[in-house]
């Protein structure tokens, strides 16, 4: 199991627009996972360096690393890691259309942590 403080540290990070620093973070729990949890993680981290490459400039980058983040994401269970991914998929698939076709964006994809008993 990832470490949970970790991990909502770089969710924390990604949702406040430091993708950069978010993708740091996250791949160190990335590194001390397994499993379907390591291939999902993958898809997060890569998630926010292709957002990280937007941010830059890099929309070559940021399509082609967005798409490796979409099919690994596809992959996963909907609610592995505790994060809801339904939604976040249907983000980076907006994100994705909109780079393709040069329209403006969207609002950036968010992960959210499904909080049990709340």
């Amino acid at each position: 199991m990832p470490d949970t403080s970790k991990l909502e540290h770089g969710i924390e990070l990604f949702n406040s627009g430091r993708y950069f620093d978010a993708h740091e973070v996250l791949e160190d729990v990335w590194r001390d996972s397994h499993g379907a949890d390591k291939r999902t993680l993958q898809g997060l981290v890569q998630l926010a360096v292709a957002l990280h490459h937007h941010s830059t400039g890099n929309l070559t980058g940021a399509r082609s690393v967005m798409a490796r983040a979409a099919a690994k994401l596809d992959d996963a269970p909907d609610a592995l890691l505790g994060l809801s991914l339904p939604p976040l998929r249907a983000a980076i698939r907006r994100w994705q259309a909109a780079l393709a076709e040069g329209t403006p964006l969207p609002e950036p994809p968010r992960l959210h942590i499904a909080r049990h008993g709340c």
